[in-house]
């Protein structure tokens, strides 16, 4: 996985390519230009994801239609072998990190075996597919998983699993085994070092009353492991405030052009939307700084200027008694601060005082 200081930014190519390897790409290049991490695709094969009669998500009729079955739509957006040689290499040329999603272990294996992957991106539909967990934790790489549609046991169940796979405990287990692999304390450190989770809505686009953003809070101190943010909704502010409380990835689906038929267009970002998105988020990370509160750099020329210090309201004779009457309190901060007012209160003046000049 891409080594990063900040925020791991994956921007989401999916199935926006709808088959054309030059537009395919052009999303590549789109990445790299607004400054993504990471450019992800799907790799999968529509014979082994879905049955030639199941039907279409609503959403997937929605941004779509209804004029061919789920089927034969994942078979026109499928990527070849060759089609993942050819945008590997151009992301190699291009400088920026390729990952695609597995929806089956053969096409898990193809990446990490075949190309060298050094991450595995499961999807929130494999969060209860114990078998491809299992597969992923076995090849001993880093895992991203994401969370949509699940509850707090089923992580922690799944997380189970990938514990399981990284102890190489064996091939067959009971479901039972997974949770006593979760609370092994070698697991755990495997799982901290190796997993991060997203928080996501699987909903396309996510309505904003979805989002439950607190989520990534609960996870984190739930789970004790890295936790970042698949997000569907439209627009970039949902992302920027994941970075804000904490989520160390984002994942946002983008294409070239939002009217371009195709299910995830729709819920996708336009290439200067994904740009602004990551400068936004770089802006952010930049200013969530430290936990000690002292005065920022850019703040001390302007102390000075901006306290104040306790002065003479009007001429003040030596010998005359300081008093509320003839002080006062103003910019700039040349004299002693108006925290000593009260101990200054009640004594003589040293010397002859003019109007304004600190006491």
């Amino acid at each position: 996985m891409t080594e990063t200081t900040g925020t791991l930014i994956i921007a989401e190519a999916g199935v926006n390519h709808n088959g054309c390897m030059d537009r395919a790409r052009a999303l590549i290049d789109a990445a790299v230009d607004a400054g993504a991490d990471i450019v992800k695709f799907q790799s999968f094969r529509a014979d082994r994801l879905a049955s030639k009669d199941a039907p279409k998500a609503d959403y997937q009729v929605a941004n779509a239609g209804a004029q061919e079955s789920q089927y034969e739509m994942l078979k026109r957006l499928e990527l070849s072998q060759q089609d993942h040689e050819d945008l590997i290499a151009y992301c190699n040329q291009s400088g920026i990190e390729f990952l695609s999603t597995p929806f089956d272990i053969d096409g898990l294996h193809m990446l990490v075996d075949d190309y060298h992957l050094k991450t595995i991106k499961l999807g929130s539909s494999e969060l209860t597919n114990a078998p491809i967990l299992l597969a992923a934790a076995k090849t001993g790489q880093q895992v991203i998983l994401s969370t949509g549609m699940a509850t707090i046991d089923e992580i922690k169940e799944a997380l189970g699993v990938l514990a399981y796979g990284y102890l190489e405990i064996g091939d067959t287990p009971l479901r039972s085994d997974f949770m006593a692999a979760y609370n092994n304390p070698k697991a755990q450190a495997y799982l901290k070092e190796k997993v991060t989770i997203l928080h996501c809505t699987t909903a396309y686009p996510t309505p904003y009353q979805d989002v439950n953003l607190n989520i990534i809070h609960s996870l984190r101190n739930e789970l004790d492991i890295r936790v970042g943010y698949s997000d569907h909704t439209m627009g970039i502010e949902v992302s920027i405030a994941a970075v804000a409380i904490g989520a160390c990835v984002i994942e946002k689906h983008f294409t070239l052009d939002r009217n371009l038929p195709g299910p995830d267009h729709l819920a996708s970002l336009e290439p200067d939307e994904l740009k602004a998105m990551i400068c936004a988020i770089r802006h952010v990370e930049q200013a969530m700084g430290g936990y000690e509160k002292k005065p920022a750099q850019a703040e001390m020329p302007n102390m000075f200027m901006a306290r104040k210090s306790i002065v003479a309201a009007r001429s003040i004779a030596q010998g005359e008694q300081i008093t509320s009457q003839n002080t006062d309190i103003k910019r700039p901060a040349n004299g002693p601060s108006p925290m000593e007012y009260w101990e200054i209160l009640g004594t003589k003046a040293t010397k002859n005082y003019k109007p304004d000049e600190p006491i």
